[in-house]
């Protein structure tokens, strides 16, 4: 990938943390009648993030014309699962918060292991931690001011 892409890509990618930064930060300072939809809006924008997190593996899978079949296997597998577990965190918002957290570190450590294989630029397995992290921050954040507020 060349320097503009990598630039449109962490443009994107940052730009993306915006809901869950300013959803977070909505649960802190709202009156809490309005705590609730801020909430369920943060795990809904975890639910979009994690399947997208998923789809890029089929989009990669699909397009790729050097992975093995083996290799393309495991993504179009792996491509569903963060969806499955965005959906999981949605049956209760209790325990959703713990759900998603787990699912974005489970997902980046998959991401991880399989963009290698891909053969992705080292530096979008650094920007997704750096996401990864944020996301994580932000979620567990909207979860304390639920329980704290």
């Amino acid at each position: 990938m060349d320097i503009p892409n990598k630039q449109l890509v962490n443009k994107l990618g940052f730009a993306g943390l915006i809901p869950f930064c300013l959803l977070s930060l909505a649960c802190w300072i709202v009156h809490p009648d309005w705590l609730g939809y801020f909430i369920k809006a943060q795990l809904s924008y975890g639910v979009a993030i994690l399947s997208f997190l998923g789809g890029l593996h089929w989009g990669i899978a699909l397009m790729s014309k050097n992975l093995n079949p083996v290799d393309t296997r495991k993504a179009l597998l792996w491509g569903v699962i963060p969806s499955m577990i965005a959906w999981c965190s949605m049956v209760n918002v209790g325990v959703g918060f713990l759900v998603q957290i787990i699912g974005f570190v489970v997902a980046y450590q998959f991401d991880k292991q399989l963009y290698l294989r891909y053969e992705l630029p080292t530096w979008f397995i650094a920007l997704r931690l750096k996401l990864t992290g944020v996301v994580i921050a932000a979620l567990a954040f909207t979860f304390i001011a639920a329980n704290i507020r």
